[in-house]
């Protein structure tokens, strides 16, 4: 079942080491059949070495097992609320890279202070609150999925054009329009979060681009009438 798309997240899933974004199995990358309505997940505590694509797990979108000998990464259910409330994403990632764990740790957003920053993630990459004793206790990966996606609804952000968020004294996730995507934006957050924790060290009062620069980066390549790369690239 889902043969390719286990291919596909496994591999993506492979790209969490080889960028330096994973220590032991600190991470999980998944994937989805829209159509199906069925996600691709790792399983849980395996060491990448030894990971398969037939190892990966299939899941419904009501965090059901539908096929797969191992047990779904421990992250599964904030997959699921992910995939059900944000519909235009086909993937997820979770690490607990360094740089921008840093800044979940610190209970801070990543501000855009260039245009490396801006030319993939739209304005602060936002850090949400901690859950209170109840929701953890309550159902712990599951309402990490509603406070990110209820965060996002409340501050009227576009998950599609900020496809990243830190949750407090944990870490990040990101997303994209397929694993492979969701992995890139994983590298680009974890680039820009050291940028940013650099810059404040060299500055500490620097203050984010301008909001002209910021939407210029982002909108020449995300825009309707983006121009960079080349036309069907």
């Amino acid at each position: 079942m889902l043969e390719q798309l286990k291919k596909e997240v496994y591999e993506a899933n492979m790209l969490l080491p080889k960028y330096n974004l994973v220590t032991f199995t600190w991470g999980n990358v998944s994937g989805i059949d829209r159509e199906k309505e069925l996600f691709v997940i790792k399983p849980s505590g395996v060491d990448y070495d030894k990971l398969m694509p037939e190892d990966m797990v299939v899941m419904d979108l009501d965090g059901n097992k539908v096929e797969g000998s191992l047990n779904p990464s421990s992250d599964t259910e904030t997959h699921v609320v992910l995939y059900n409330r944000f519909p235009s994403i086909g993937g997820v990632v979770h690490t607990h890279s360094p740089w921008a764990t840093s800044w979940a740790q610190a209970g801070r957003g990543i501000p855009c202070y260039g245009t490396t920053h801006a030319d993939y993630l739209y304005g602060e990459v936002p850090c949400v609150r901690n859950l209170t004793k109840e929701e953890i206790e309550e159902a712990y990966e599951k309402n990490t999925g509603v406070l990110i996606a209820d965060e996002f609804e409340i501050r009227e952000l576009d998950y599609t054009a900020t496809p990243a968020v830190l949750c407090k004294n944990h870490g990040p996730f990101t997303w994209g329009k397929d694993a492979h995507e969701a992995v890139h934006n994983a590298v680009v957050l974890e680039e820009v979060a050291k940028m940013a924790a650099q810059c404040e060290w060299i500055n500490p009062d620097n203050k984010p681009a301008p909001k002209a620069l910021q939407d210029k980066h982002y909108y020449r390549k995300h825009g309707a009438n983006a121009y960079y790369g080349q036309p069907g690239k």
